[in-house]
């Protein structure tokens, strides 16, 4: 009976969690543009391409000094990505880096980590999809921690936000996400919890010529 009930708990905490975490990704749209612009822009690359149109944009009205589209296909050239973006040419080809070496969103934040840090930039527009940005930043704040990011969602063509429960692909999109969300969740608390074993560890090992090693190395 007591496994039952834990069961149905973990059941209830996890349908609340989605809940909340469908809500953010509703909430989130339609972005608004920052007042203020940040070092750089960077786009994760998906299925949409109004991630790479937003993200030019965002260029051409000058809310970043540069343009990062990280995890570009390696057989798309430079100039069938510039079509793609619908932007000035002058502007891209000034001021558009392309990253053709993370193929998932764990590879583009160390690609965008690497970039940034080339560039000695420290605060980004991220632009990704709306249900794919909670992930994002997860996974940009790990590799970069000292960074500031702010969020620049684009809704998803095929995806009612609201309405995602009511069919079936909206539902398994929400749902493989949060299982994602959560598992990065996990492993960041995981990661936690051993580095703060491991300086604890340190912190009760005496260092060598103190007193307290020296009292230990003459027992005995």
């Amino acid at each position: 009976m007591r496994s039952l009930i834990a069961f149905l708990v973990v059941v209830l905490l996890w349908a609340a969690g989605l809940l909340v975490f469908a809500d953010r990704v509703i909430e989130s749209t339609p972005a608004i543009e920052p007042e203020e612009p940040a070092d750089a822009i960077v786009v994760l690359t998906g299925a949409s391409d109004m991630r790479l149109k937003e993200g030019m944009r965002l260029l051409e009205r000058r809310k970043g000094e540069r343009l990062f589209i990280s995890g570009v296909n390696r057989d798309v050239k430079r100039p069938e990505l510039m079509d793609v973006t619908e932007g000035s040419k002058r502007l891209y080809e000034c001021c558009v880096d392309l990253g053709y070496q993370a193929e998932n969103t764990v590879q583009n934040a160390r690609e965008i980590a690497e970039w940034a840090r080339g560039h000695d930039f420290d605060t980004l527009i991220v632009v990704t999809s709306d249900y794919h940005m909670p992930r994002s930043l997860l996974e940009l704040k790990a590799d970069m921690p000292d960074a500031h990011f702010i969020s620049y969602p684009v809704p998803t063509a095929d995806l009612s936000a609201r309405d995602w429960w009511k069919s079936g692909k909206g539902a398994r999109l929400i749902v493989l996400e949060y299982c994602k969300y959560l598992a990065i969740l996990g492993r960041d608390a995981v990661l936690s919890i051993s580095r703060a074993m491991g300086d604890k560890g340190k912190k009760e090992v005496p260092p060598p010529g103190s007193e307290t090693a020296a009292s230990a190395m003459s027992v005995g």
